[in-house]
C-alpha cells in the first residue's frame, strides 16, 4: 500500500472512477425504515463539535482504499474551519463530518482557484489551482450553478455555511444544502455528500469517512471512532436458524462478532490482521459452513457474482446482500442477512463485527445473492 500525500497538485488523489456494471436481475433500491438509521456516535447524535485547542501540525489517516493519507497543518486549519462554521450553525456532529468527508473529497481540505475557468480566481486567496470544470474552494461549488460568485465560494466560511445550508444558509435550499434534505440524517455520511454534491462519481465520498472521522476528532478533541451507539461486538444467534448451510453461514459468521473492521482482513480460516472487512468475513463464514467447498473471492465486486440471484420477496436468512450507491454500478459492502430487516457485517474502519440493519442503507440499491 502506498503513501498517499495530499498536498498541492493533488487534489484528485482519491476520485475512483465508476466501476462496471455488474447488478443483475435481482436488484432493487433499499426501502427506508421509519425512525431507523444508520449508527451515530454515541452522545453526538444532536450536538456539534467545537474546535479544541491548536491546529496538529499533520495528521496520518488511511482510507477504505487502505491508502494512507497525509495532510498539512494548512489542510487542518481548513477543517477546523468547517467544523467551527458548522458548530456556530448548531450543526450536529454527523453533519459536520459529512461536510469535512465532502471538503476532503473534493478539494483535499484545500481553498483551490480555478484559473482556466476564472483567470482573476488567482488573486483571491487560496492553497493552489484546481481544473474541475468551472467549479471553485473548499467544495468545488459551480458559480453557475448558482452557489455563489466566485469570491463567495472561496471564502472557506461562505462555502462551509453554504455545503451546510439550511433556514441560515446564504443560498435558502437552492441549491440545496445538507440540512435541506429532511433524511441526512438517517442515510449514510457518503450518500449524503453525494445528495449536496452531485457527483459523476458517487461512490468517492464514503472511502474518505474514516479520514475525516480522525480529522474531527483531532480539530475537536473528541473521540469518534470506535464510540458507535448501535455497535454490537456480542449478541444471541437469531431464534429459527434455518438449518443446514444458510444457518450454519449465519453461525460461523456470528462467531467472529466482536472482531474489528481491518480493511483487506480475513481469509478461510479467520481474521488476519486481527480482523475482518466486509467481503472477509463473508468468505470466511461461507467456507466454514460449506466444510471448504465453497471459496469465495476476497472483493465484494467479485462476490456479487456467485451462487444465484433472488427477488427481494424471497430473500431468507442465510442470503447475501449486496448494497451500492444509485448509478455507481459494482457494490461497496455485502452482509448477510438473518431476518427481518437485520444483517449481520463488518461495517467499516472503526467499527466491529456486528448486527446491523437493511435501513442503514436506505436509498441504496440491493442485490441479493444465494449461496448453494
Amino acid at each position: 500500500m502506498g503513501m498517499k500525500v495530499l498536498a498541492a497538485g493533488a487534489a484528485t488523489a482519491i476520485l475512483f472512477a465508476p466501476g462496471a456494471a455488474v447488478l443483475g436481475v435481482a436488484t432493487l433500491v433499499s426501502p427506508a425504515a421509519a425512525g431507523s438509521g444508520s449508527c451515530m456516535w454515541e452522545g453526538q447524535s444532536t450536538a456539534s463539535l467545537g474546535v479544541a485547542g491548536p491546529v496538529p501540525a499533520t495528521l496520518t489517516a488511511t482510507n477504505t482504499n487502505g491508502e494512507t493519507v497525509t495532510l498539512s497543518k494548512q489542510q487542518l486549519t481548513r477543517a477546523a474551519t468547517i467544523v467551527a462554521v458548522g458548530n456556530d450553525e448548531g450543526i450536529p456532529a454527523r453533519g459536520q463530518l459529512i461536510a469535512v468527508m465532502t471538503a476532503l473529497t473534493e478539494s483535499s481540505l484545500r481553498v483551490l482557484s480555478n484559473t482556466r475557468a476564472y483567470p482573476h480566481s488567482a488573486n483571491i486567496p487560496n492553497d493552489g489551482d484546481g481544473s474541475d470544470h468551472d467549479s471553485v474552494g473548499l467544495f468545488q461549488q459551480r458559480p453557475a450553478a448558482g452557489w455563489g460568485t466566485i469570491e463567495n465560494l472561496m471564502d472557506p466560511v461562505w462555502s462551509s455555511r453554504a455545503f451546510y445550508g439550511g433556514p441560515s444558509g446564504p443560498n435558502h435550499g437552492s441549491p440545496r444544502g445538507l440540512l435541506d434534505m429532511d433524511d441526512w440524517q438517517t442515510i449514510e455520511p457518503g450518500t449524503a455528500a453525494q445528495a449536496v454534491q452531485v457527483s459523476a462519481y458517487p461512490d468517492r465520498y464514503a472511502v474518505n469517512q474514516p479520514v475525516a472521522e480522525k480529522v474531527l476528532s483531532a480539530v475537536s478533541g473528541v473521540s469518534l471512532t470506535g464510540d458507535l451507539e448501535c455497535a454490537q461486538p456480542a449478541g444471541d444467534l437469531p431464534a429459527n436458524l434455518p438449518p443446514g448451510f444458510p444457518g450454519a453461514l449465519i453461525t460461523a459468521a456470528a462467531s467472529q462478532l466482536g472482531k474489528p473492521y481491518v480493511w483487506g482482513g480475513g481469509d478461510f480460516n479467520g481474521p488476519t490482521g486481527g480482523g475482518f472487512d466486509c467481503s472477509g468475513l463473508v468468505l470466511f463464514a461461507a467456507y466454514q459452513a460449506s466444510g471448504g467447498r465453497i471459496r469465495l473471492p476476497h472483493y465484494s465486486g467479485d462476490q456479487i457474482h456467485a451462487g444465484t440471484g433472488i427477488p427481494w420477496a424471497l430473500k431468507r436468512p442465510g442470503d447475501l446482500i449486496f448494497f451500492s450507491y444509485p448509478g455507481a454500478g459494482r457494490p461497496h459492502h455485502v452482509a448477510i442477512y438473518v431476518g427481518g430487516d437485520r444483517i449481520l457485517h463488518a461495517p467499516r474502519t472503526g467499527d466491529v463485527v456486528r448486527y446491523g440493519t437493511i435501513s442503514e442503507f436506505a436509498g441504496e440499491v440491493i442485490t441479493i445473492r444465494r449461496l448453494h
